[in-house]
């Protein structure tokens, strides 16, 4: 008993409703998730519905008798992760008919309804310009975990969390569901208002060997993937994998490169018949020059590649700082443009660290347990060129924004079976560390010596305009009973309570640079008690499923550092400060969906309908350049959202896919605002950043050794300003991929070659947006051009 209470203590992994029962227990797991409905696993597809042909079929009454899950809840299986309530699941085949080491967040939005993603690179790896929504809700106000470790803010340098892209090397996930629901009541997120993606990776197989896989491509693009596995090491079932990658590639227009570095660890360890306890170690560093933002004006200007960062042209730079424009910037028409478009550099480096122990353990014959116990520290350096003049006569200076991120926690959940009733109930807690200090760097005379490089090293500052530090601690429990009211109709009801503090703010301020006398800080607390939950999931005639998911969710207060876009401490000084804090209320939502899946042989179909009711909608509201921002943070009052998702798979022979989706959406603000003196009427308004019309579609096709895939997405029109008198037009953005498996040659096994297209009709388009904030009305630089048409070629083998 004192091993198995020290066993409790030191692991890990987030409790998600599963199966349970003889079956369940004798069947081997895999990283953080469970298995999804009672009884054998379905295919999964490209969409999240039945794949390869093989029909989605109900599992057998006999397995519903032991405790199905909850609607969103996750699991844990050997088995793949398959789509269930409005849970949907992206399989590893479907990831492999990307280019490798494609982001998730684009495989994503390339085969689920419901889901935008928009970056300005063809791997969707630049967390500057990645922007994500999920049915109107973005990459901030959703749920994220990695095998049940929670990554907190998904957003670009995250106060509280980790990017996936950086969190895990690619290949190595198996699996991604996505709820475009409420989320779990047991997700350990702060950020949670419309839904929670979950990724799952792959356990080191029992037999030693490893997979390699290389790439090139478009701008001497070279990707480089390998892995090793240990094989079962011992009697007692060790086993572990360590994986390395590195992506690097020239920027498609301007300077610079893009270079990415991972590397992965995980072991396993059975604990005899009664789960397995897991140890995960994950590093990463992000080389990034950035591509320049724009706004529409430069668009309709420049084109797509007209311009960029001035790098390395620091004589043109130079005299622009001094006003001295060319005459095609001057041709802008604006002070804005003018300034953005002049810009000398922009570039980012991210260092993480991440490292869990999770534990997955059957403590009696119906009782489990689940912990995870995690640590994460990250530190950036965020690089621009403001027009701050320099000690040496240079009219800007070099801004280094020395980020770092500190986050420990632990969840710690059990699920007890009494009867038809399955209680989930546990807890989390994290505290979380975050300093921003902005450091200045002298800049050359012209002709005085070389210019400083955008990717350090930043050494010998010669001031530091403000430093900001905050701290944050979190607590969540959760409470959740699965009732069986007949062998395939469930009931789930279960409330979770957050409370998340945070404290900080400015800990220095150059007053002769913010030009304030005091800056933001203090203190926000957002608390509830009681945030219900309720799901209906009833499977009927054998390939149908019917699904009702309701749910009330509150986000915590977002804190990002003074002039930095979003958040209440972002705002111009401690007066302003004091005024949101009498104005805000914690962002709130009620979503109410109902959905129906089918699933056979031949069809799968899914449609959704829902509704938000969304209150204390907060806004940032930004005017001036992204490194000369005025914010606002201001609350626009409700917001509701009504939408429709539907989606149909064909499969009318052998290895032949046809898949279509229609996304709806009506996001519409109840309120208004007052800025800058005016009150702006924003009732009736579309929300920014989020299309209207969304359609999908993609065919792929099979044959013995080899496939072919095309896919396509349609995004609509998105508002740019709150008004709604600016927006980024629609467009087309397709993909094709061949790939051809060869098997077993000498000593590799499975291998491959494959071939990618991405932007297959060279589409001009605006992808990421919205990064510095949107503008109240008018156009305003925040907006990231997608790449044009891009080609891959990649080489696989395993051994």
């Amino acid at each position: 008993m004192k091993t198995l209470g020290l066993v409790l203590f030191s692991t890990v992994a987030i409790w998600a409703g599963r199966s349970y029962g003889a079956d369940v227990a004798a069947a081997p797991r895999a990283s953080g998730g469970h298995k999804v409905g009672g009884g054998a696993a379905r295919g999964v597809t490209t969409h999240g519905q039945a794949t390869h042909g093989q029909a989605a079929r109900r599992p057998k009454a006999s397995a519903f008798r032991t405790a199905p899950p909850a609607v969103e809840a996750i699991a844990v299986s050997a088995n793949p992760h398959v789509s269930h309530g409005s849970e949907q699941f992206v399989g590893r085949d479907v990831m492999d008919r990307f280019v490798p080491g494609t982001s998730p967040l684009q495989i994503l939005a390339a085969t689920t309804p419901g889901v935008s993603f928009g970056s300005d690179d063809p791997f969707g790896l630049d967390g500057v310009a990645n922007t994500l929504y999920l049915r109107g809700f973005t990459q901030s106000q959703i749920g994220a975990t990695l095998d049940g470790i929670p990554l907190g803010d998904q957003g670009f340098m995250q106060y509280n969390g980790l990017d996936i892209n950086e969190a895990v090397i690619q290949d190595n996930i198996s699996s991604i569901g996505v709820s475009q629901g409420a989320g779990a009541v047991d997700v350990p997120s702060a950020q949670n208002l419309g839904g929670a993606i979950r990724y799952f990776t792959a356990d080191p197989t029992d037999r030693t060997g490893g997979n390699l896989s290389q790439t090139f491509g478009s701008n001497t693009t070279v990707r480089t993937m390998g892995s090793v596995d240990s094989g079962v090491l011992n009697a007692t079932g060790t086993k572990f994998r360590a994986s390395f990658a590195r992506t690097d590639d020239n920027k498609w227009k301007g300077y610079g490169d893009q270079l990415e570095y991972q590397a992965n660890f995980k072991l396993v360890q059975p604990i005899q018949d009664r789960g397995t306890i897991s140890a995960i170690f994950n590093w990463s560093e992000f080389d990034q020059y950035n591509y320049m933002n724009y706004s529409l004006n430069m668009l309709k200007k420049f084109g797509a590649t007209g311009s960029d960062f001035l790098t390395p042209n620091y004589a043109e730079a130079y005299e622009a700082a001094l006003g001295n424009y060319s005459s095609s910037i001057a041709a802008l028409g604006n002070a804005t443009d003018e300034s953005n478009a002049t810009q000398y550099d922009g570039a980012q480096i991210q260092r993480n660290y991440l490292s869990a122990i999770t534990s997955q353990l059957r403590l009696a014959p119906n009782l489990e347990e689940n912990t995870v116990l995690y640590a994460h520290l990250s530190s950036g350096d965020y690089e621009a060129t403001p027009t701050f003049p320099s000690p040496t006569g240079a009219p800007f200076s070099q801004l280094d924004s020395h980020q770092g991120i500190r986050r420990i926690g632990f969840t710690q959940s059990f699920r007890y079976t009494i009867a038809r009733n399955h209680i989930d109930t546990g807890v989390w807690y994290e505290n979380n560390s975050y300093w921003f200090p902005a450091e200045l760097y002298s800049q050359p005379a012209l002709g005085q010596g070389r210019p400083r490089n955008a990717l350090g090293p930043f050494v010998d500052p010669y001031a530091t305009w403000f430093s900001d530090s905050f701290n944050t601690n979190t607590f969540q429990f959760h409470l959740q009973d699965t009732y069986d009211i007949l062998p395939h109709l469930q009931i789930s009801a279960g409330f979770r309570s957050l409370i998340a503090t945070t404290h900080g703010g400015a800990v220095y301020n150059n007053q002769s640079l913010t030009g304030q006398a005091e800056l933001p800080r203090g203190a926000l607390t957002a608390a509830s008690a009681f945030l219900p939950h309720v799901a209906l999931d009833y499977h009927f005639r054998d390939h149908h499923e019917f699904y009702i998911d309701i749910a009330e969710n509150m986000r915590a207060y977002t804190y990002n550092p003074f002039l930095m876009s979003d958040g209440a401490w972002s705002v111009e000084n401690q007066s302003e400060f004091q005024s949101v804090k009498t104005k805000i209320r914690p962002e709130r939502t009620w979503t109410y969906l109902g959905g129906y899946r089918y699933n056979s042989t031949l069809i799968s179909a899914q449609a959704d309908a829902y509704h938000v009711d969304y209150y204390n909608r907060l806004e940032n509201i930004t005017t001036g350049t992204p490194t000369n921002p005025i914010n606002s943070f201001v609350n626009t009052g409700k917001e509701t959202i009504t939408g429709v998702d539907a989606a149909v798979t064909l499969r009318p022979v052998r290895g032949l896919e046809f898949f279509n989706s229609m996304s709806f959406a009506k996001e519409q603000y109840g309120g208004g605002v007052d800025y800058e003196g005016k009150y702006y009427d924003l009732k009736g308004k579309n929300q920014v950043g989020y299309p209207t019309w969304m359609y999908k579609t993609s065919l792929s096709y099979a044959y013995r050794r080899a496939r072919v895939s095309f896919n396509a997405t349609y995004t609509g029109s998105r508002p740019l300003s709150y008004m709604n008198d600016t927006h980024v037009s629609p467009y087309w953005l397709a993909g094709l991929s061949a790939s051809y498996d060869f098997g077993s040659i000498g000593f590799m096994k499975n291998l491959g070659v494959s071939f990618n297209v991405y932007n297959l009709f060279n589409t001009t388009y605006v992808g990421g947006m919205g990064l510095f904030g949107y503008p109240i009305s008018g156009d305003s630089p925040t907006l990231f051009i997608g790449a044009p048409r891009q080609f891959f070629g990649s080489v696989r083998a395993s051994f």
